[in-house]
């Protein structure tokens, strides 16, 4: 827990005399201003504040906590500055939250040069597929590829995930030729939860097939799906459709190596796949520390050139 941040946000609450002021003065999601409160309120012990409808108002345990509070940021303000050039290096631990394909796939490349780059930083994973609690796991940034990202979160787009759907050639072997997306509904489809469990989303951009016919280019296409196999982990999803076991509609980083190397077929190559946004989600926008800023711009040209 930062301490010190806990104690701007609960100074800040208090002048602002709401939670959403205070979000709103330090650039802050609300959801994030309410986790700093609970910390404050966990690490005095107490209550700190009033509650209702209309109006905030300080506890008495509240009341010592803000002077006690407001001691301990002027001692922060009193701490010497250290000169520009120093604090625009990137140094000290950052914490990065991530699934464990994009830690050893995408992010991995990034890691070392920004290690070697600059010898005085370090780089902590926490691999998950779940959303994390950025405050309560102490994570600095976290990667979340989703088109559906929470407006209370504080985030930059990094780039683009693109999808490709594809199929081992065993299981293609004794079926039909699948030339539409409809298609896919007479299929044993193996989903990914970050990419719809029961929908499957794609625009046509070729009119080549018989089967599109009397259709636009640009037309988009909702395709419900089903299959014996679904996981909240890509790498799961992945070695299932290498295996043969069905079709799935995986990131193009993922499959790529596969499809190159024949071990996947790229299906329905007349339809564009959804794509999904890669974000960078932190805590603040302000006092960002210049290892988190770096990493993100490092990661901006990264996926970039993926492309």
């Amino acid at each position: 827990m930062d301490r010190l941040e806990a104690a701007k946000v609960f100074v800040t609450i208090v002048e602002r005399g709401s939670m959403i002021g205070a979000a709103e003065a330090l650039d802050m999601s609300r959801s994030m201003v309410t986790r700093y409160l609970a910390e404050m309120e966990e690490w005095s012990g107490a209550r700190l504040l009033h509650r209702s409808t209309r109006r905030l108002s300080l506890t008495g345990a509240g009341e010592q906590v803000l002077d006690y509070c407001h001691r301990l940021l002027e001692l922060a303000n009193e701490v010497p500055a250290v000169s520009h050039a120093s604090v625009a290096i990137p140094r000290g631990l950052l914490r990065i939250s991530c699934s464990q394909f994009m830690a050893h796939q995408i992010l991995a490349p990034v890691v070392q040069q920004y290690l070697a780059n600059y010898p005085q930083a370090s780089v902590n994973f926490h691999v998950s597929s779940q959303t994390v609690d950025l405050v309560a796991e102490r994570i600095d940034l976290a990667i979340r590829i989703t088109n559906e990202l929470d407006p209370n979160l504080i985030a930059r787009r990094l780039g683009e995930c693109e999808s490709v759907v594809c199929a081992a050639p065993s299981y293609l072997a004794s079926r039909a030729a699948i030339t539409h997306p409809e298609d896919l509904t007479q299929h044993n489809c193996l989903t990914y939860s970050y990419f719809g469990d029961v929908m499957w989303r794609f625009t046509q951009v070729s009119s080549a097939s018989n089967k599109m016919q009397g259709s636009e280019l640009g037309q988009a296409l909702n395709i419900p799906v089903k299959g014996n196999l679904s996981a909240n982990d890509s790498m799961v999803v992945l070695n299932a459709t290498l295996a043969g076991e069905g079709i799935a509609m995986q990131p193009l980083w993922a499959a790529k190596p596969y499809l190159d190397s024949g071990q996947l077929v790229p299906l329905l190559t007349e339809f564009k796949p959804q794509s999904l946004g890669v974000y960078g989600v932190y805590q603040s926008r302000k006092h960002m520390q210049p290892a988190l800023r770096v990493m993100m711009d490092m990661l901006v040209v990264y996926f970039a050139s993926l492309k």
